[in-house]
């Protein structure tokens, strides 16, 4: 099944206690990189989100958002680190009789100190919290993951378009490859009347020589024959119901393009120039969609 790598999802759970919100969306990357925005608080929760995530996604850049309402009051604690307190007061007395100030270091100084006053997730609530979060992030993934099927199938759909013109381009060229060798044999005849004037014998033994030469340079059926077995994975790999590779598409794609390079080189015809450029165009849309699958 394919799936592109963009995608958005939205999903809210309520425990009763508590209301969860989750989003998460996707754009495209090379890895699977997952980032959670999540209450200082909750960061506890982060490596399990992540985990949850990574059922779903394989690959792209993805930020999951997490917002938390606590309806029956708040599940969190306020810890006074006491240590960090009395060591910011001795730096502040020592500070203060260095530089001769005056003053005094007052409570709420003290107290709005860095970690002097830390809120804490209550450790009872933390695995129903954990439940919550998570139920409301799978809700969201279901959605992220519809829409990526969604998005995945036209991706699908246009690849396959492209993949039959590139099959109609390979039946054409294979169509011209005959009239090509003997096009040469009598551009090579016509050049030597020309260049003897007709004074000659014309040496029709030294033309087969030559033509069955360039035919063997000029072979593309080994192209031709590799151009379909890629055409037939690639139309094989959209239409499997398992989830596609977008690394093995783009593989497939990179060949098709060197397949068709090498099919221009070869041939030395105006005619089959023609359909390697177009091949190429059309190769080159399969690898801009293909950038787009997971």
């Amino acid at each position: 099944m394919i799936k592109s790598m963009t995608g958005f999802g939205r999903g809210e759970f309520s425990d009763g206690s508590r209301t969860a919100l989750a989003e998460m969306k996707s754009v495209n990357h090379r890895y699977c990189e997952i980032s959670v925005k999540i209450p200082r608080k909750y960061a506890f929760a982060e490596e399990r989100l992540k985990a949850v995530a990574r059922e779903t996604v394989h690959r792209g850049k993805v930020e999951i958002n997490i917002i938390v309402d606590n309806v029956a009051g708040d599940d969190s604690r306020i810890k006074l680190n006491l240590s960090a307190a009395k060591q910011y007061y001795a730096n502040l007395k020592e500070l203060q009789e260095s530089l001769e100030l005056q003053g005094d270091i007052d409570l709420a100084l003290l107290a709005g100190m860095p970690d002097v006053m830390r809120q804490l997730p209550d450790v009872e609530e933390e695995e129903s919290l954990l439940k919550t979060l998570e139920t409301a992030l799978r809700a969201a993934a279901g959605q992220f993951d519809e829409m990526r099927r969604t998005e995945g199938g036209k991706l699908a759909e246009d690849i396959l378009h492209r993949a039959g013109l590139l099959a109609g381009y390979t039946e054409e060229i294979e169509t011209f490859a005959p009239d090509i060798i003997r096009g040469y044999a009598e551009k090579l005849r016509e050049r030597i009347k020309d260049l003897l004037g007709g004074t000659a014998e014309i040496p029709e033994e030294r033309i087969a020589v030559e033509a069955a030469l360039f035919a063997d340079k000029a072979n593309i059926t080994e192209e031709i024959v590799r151009l379909r077995s890629h055409l037939s994975q690639l139309e094989s790999i959209l239409s499997e119901k398992e989830k596609a590779n977008g690394k093995k598409l783009d593989f497939l794609v990179q060949e098709l393009n060197r397949e068709a390079n090498t099919i221009g080189s070869k041939a030395n015809d105006i005619r089959v120039t023609g359909f390697v450029l177009e091949m190429k165009s059309e190769v080159e849309k399969i690898r801009e969609q293909i950038q787009n699958i997971e």
